[in-house]
């Protein structure tokens, strides 16, 4: 992939997170955080991590593989992960919350703060 990270290397905390469906069902990563590192070359990479009822993940997951990942970091730093790997732990009590890590598999796509605004009022979060 091409250096398509706007950001310099560090961790940075992300003020919403969603895994967001096809259909628009949606479930929240919490106290996400994604870290910028340069590998050999200077080339930037992405991985994020968070904590996520996993319950709710298997629900989204029962329908569809094909799962994409909202990432809002403010101002207007809004992107798309078009079906990022996920892995999460394999905990499903209705209440528990397991740590998940994300990473792109292709680059992200800006979101335009007018869309954004779209996309959130049709999102349906699910929820116990």
């Amino acid at each position: 992939m091409e250096n398509w990270i706007p950001f310099a290397e560090g961790e940075y905390d992300v003020d919403q997170v969603l895994i967001i469906a096809p259909d628009e069902r949606a479930v929240a990563i919490e106290n996400a955080v994604i870290e910028i590192f340069a590998a050999a070359g200077g080339q930037r990479h992405l991985k994020g991590s968070g904590r996520i009822q996993n319950i709710l993940l298997v629900e989204l997951l029962e329908d569809t593989d094909d799962l994409d990942l909202i990432l809002d970091l403010g101002d207007e730093y809004k992107y798309r992960l078009k079906k990022p790997e996920l892995q999460s732990g394999k905990f499903f009590a209705p209440d528990a919350k397991s740590s998940i890590q994300f990473r792109p598999s292709e680059p992200w796509e800006p979101i335009p703060r007018a869309d954004f605004a779209k996309l959130m009022s049709r999102i349906d979060r699910i929820d116990i």
